[in-house]
Order: structure tokens, then sequence, then C-alpha cells
């Protein structure tokens, strides 16, 4: 790390796909120093306080372009083209969101009235958003995305993935696609949500469809491939057909595991080499051992348990077991409506027995590590320049203060890109 007034010489980051990236040619950029923040969240051991998230205090960071420069004490600080002072306020990497499905038409308000009042989440629900989504035009489709971005934006989110999935038509799938490849290179194709409507009786040719001329027309589109792997959707022979065949075209394995019922999906997600199982609220020790001893990711999704009233995943169990644990939003109409990942640290802590500390790195670092990506989530140097601001000393109040809005600042890639109002 560079620690003074040498010349900073910024090395390459492993990077993921990125909205960001351009063909343009680089131009000459300006060094902007960020001082006087109370506390700062690197998630590198190697700095500051040396836990595991490298805590910095009247930490100082460089910014040279879209990259981190370097990083410090304010007092170490090397001089720079332009200055912005945080003034005590703290600082985290920017949340990476590794799970949401944003490209959608309508809500299900009515069923989450009806859910509120006594009737349990079922996976068939997701038939209604596909219905609204097939009606919905390009133009409406990107416009409720957009929406969905600038608001998660403002909460501090710099790096997010989305799915396909409420269409499950070949046409509709392959358009989600191409919409959300507009704003992100996290793309996952998920033609394995549910059996499409048009196919119920015929679970074996939907199958079909989805790895054979829907996968053609998606992968062009998409990094990832999914399934929810659940009663009422797809079982382990299914989602293993489906995820091979995705991966046979270059699409990398994630998987909708264990969320409703015990189940294969997490084996299966191991079995593949899965980046991430997501949900895996129902886990046998068998499961946890596999996580343990696997580079797949357990990503927890605490809005789907609030929004449906569902047992909560054992975090702490999986955490003590040595698994890799992610923490996102799952933002979709049907079981999770929020955008918010400090509202998800927030129930990662109350409810899932998270420390503060471990739900901030599952927030940033773990969300990385579910996307394979080592160029965000951290703040060193080398990483892109993805900090949000806290109105507060100290990522603690992210759980201290749950529903307050503390994201004061954020920057993405090297650029202010929200600020709460003056």
């Amino acid at each position: 790390m560079n620690s003074g007034n040498e010349p900073m010489n910024i090395p390459p980051a492993t990077a993921g796909p990125d909205a960001t990236n351009s063909t343009v040619a680089p131009k000459a950029t300006a060094t902007t120093l960020i001082t006087h923040i109370a506390s700062l969240v690197t998630n590198d051991p190697s700095l500051g306080d040396g836990s595991p998230l490298g805590l910095i205090q009247d930490a100082a960071v460089v910014i040279d372009g879209d990259r981190i420069a370097w990083v410090g004490e304010t007092s170490k600080a090397p001089a720079t083209d332009n200055r912005v002072d945080a003034a005590g306020r703290a600082a985290v990497p920017g949340f990476v969101d590794s799970h949401s499905h944003l490209v959608f038409a309508g809500d299900r308000t009515a069923e989450f009235n009806a859910r509120m009042s006594g009737r349990p989440y079922q996976a068939g629900g997701i038939r209604t958003t596909v219905a609204a989504t097939r009606a919905a035009t390009d133009a409406e489709l990107e416009a409720n995305l957009a929406r969905y971005l600038r608001e998660a934006l403002r909460q501090g989110t710099t790096t997010f993935e989305t799915k396909s999935g409420y269409g499950l038509t070949v046409e509709d799938e392959a358009r989600a696609l191409r919409i959300a490849a507009r704003h992100t290179g996290e793309t996952t194709y998920l033609g394995a949500h549910i059996v499409s409507p048009d196919l119920a009786d015929d679970p074996a040719a939907y199958v079909a469809l989805v790895t054979g001329e829907m996968l053609d027309a998606c992968a062009p589109y998409a990094r990832w491939i999914d399934v929810f792997c659940e009663k009422g959707a797809f079982d382990g022979d299914q989602a293993r057909a489906i995820l091979t065949a995705g991966r046979a075209r270059g699409l990398h394995p994630r998987i909708h595991a264990n969320q409703l019922s015990y189940g294969p999906g997490v084996q299966l997600a191991v079995e593949l080499d899965a980046a991430s199982a997501d949900h895996c609220t129902h886990l046998t020790d068998a499961d946890v051992d596999a996580l343990a001893h696997s580079s797949t990711v357990a990503t927890l999704l605490p809005g789907a348990e609030f929004s449906t009233r569902a047992a909560w995943p054992d975090a702490r169990r999986l955490l003590d077991a040595g698994v890799t644990v992610a923490l996102s939003t799952d933002c979709n109409p049907g079981s999770s409506f929020t955008s918010s990942v400090p509202f998800c640290i927030a129930l990662a802590v109350r409810d899932m027995g998270m420390t503060p500390d471990e739900a901030v790195w599952s927030a940033t670092a773990g969300g990385a590590a579910a996307l394979r990506r080592t160029d965000v989530g951290r703040v060193t140097v080398g990483a892109r320049a993805d900090l949000a601001l806290l109105d507060a000393p100290s990522h603690v109040h992210l759980a201290y203060r749950p529903g307050v809005p503390l994201v004061s600042e954020v920057w993405r890639a090297g650029e202010r890109v929200a600020a709460a109002p003056a």
C-alpha cells in the first residue's frame, strides 16, 4: 500500500463484467482525496486494526480515475488534485447485492396483504408476475429496472446482480436479459424459475425448452445460470440438467437452494461448483459441511423471511462451520420487495445470529465472493472506487439504527453518484 507522497501506480484488479466498462479511449483523470473518515471498513485484514474488516480510524482514501489508489490514516495522506472532507462520517465499501429479480412488471400487493393475514407463501405466486411482465413493453420494463436501481444506489448498492425469470418464453426471457445487460454485467438466466404456465402439464418439455432454444437465445446476454430447486418448481435431477446445460454454454451456475424445505439444492451447488447457493434456510449437517469444504458461498436473503414470516436462516451455524456467507436483498415483487441492503443487515444481526461486523462483511466482500469478484466489496489499492459514506461514526449503526437512511453519500467507480439532500 502507498503510504506517503510516492507516485501512485494503480495495479490492475481482477474485475468482473460491469456496466461502467467502456471502449472509449482513456483520458487523463484527476485524483481525489477523501479525508477524516471516522471509521473506514476496508475488508483487508492487513490494514488498520487487523480484523476481517480492516478498520482504519480517521482514515483517508485516494481515488484515481475509477480505482482506489491509496488507503491509510488522514495524517499520512498524499497530495492530490481534489480534496473532500468526510467530516467524521464512517465509510464502508459499496454494497454488493448478489441476488435480485428486477426485470418485472406489476406488483403483488394483494398477495402480500393476504399472506400477512395468514396465508403461507408458495412458489406458484410467481405466475402473477409472469403475466404482468409478458404484457409489459420493453420501455416499461426498463423504466421499472432503472427506478429500482436508483433506489438501491441511494442506499449504498454499487454492484448488483439481476435475473430473468418472469417471462418463461424464449422471447420474454431473452428480452429481460437484453434489458438487464444494459445496466449490469452480472446478469443471470433464470428460465427455470418455475415451470411455465404454458407447459404446466408437461414439465419435461419445459426443461427441454430451458436447456435448448431458450438457452440459445439467452446465453449471449447472461453471465450466470440459475434454477429454483424446490417443491413446486424443479427437482434435483431437473436442476442438474439445466445447470449442466448452461455450464456447457459458458454460463456459471448459481442456485436457489433449500428455501422452503430440505432438498438437494445445496449438495447440487457444491457438486457443480456453483458460485452461490441462495436462501439456505433448511440445511442438514451434511449440507453445512459440504458448503464449508467448498468454494460455494451461502447467500442469505433475510428480506424473504421477513416478507413471508418464514423461519430465519441460521447464519451463526454457517459462520461457525467456516462457510463463506453473503447477504443480499432478493429484491422481487412477491417475497422480498426491498432494495435496501442496510435493512437486510439489520435483520441479519437481529434475527439470524450475525454480529454487525459479520453482516457488513457479508453484504460487501461476501457479495463479491458470491459473484466471484475481487475488484468490488473492499476498499483497497486497485479495487474499484466504490464507497458509501454514513451519517454515523461507525458501520455498527447500520444495525444499531434500523430503518434510518444513514447512507449520506455514494461513490461508484470514482464518481460521486448519490448524496442525501442538504
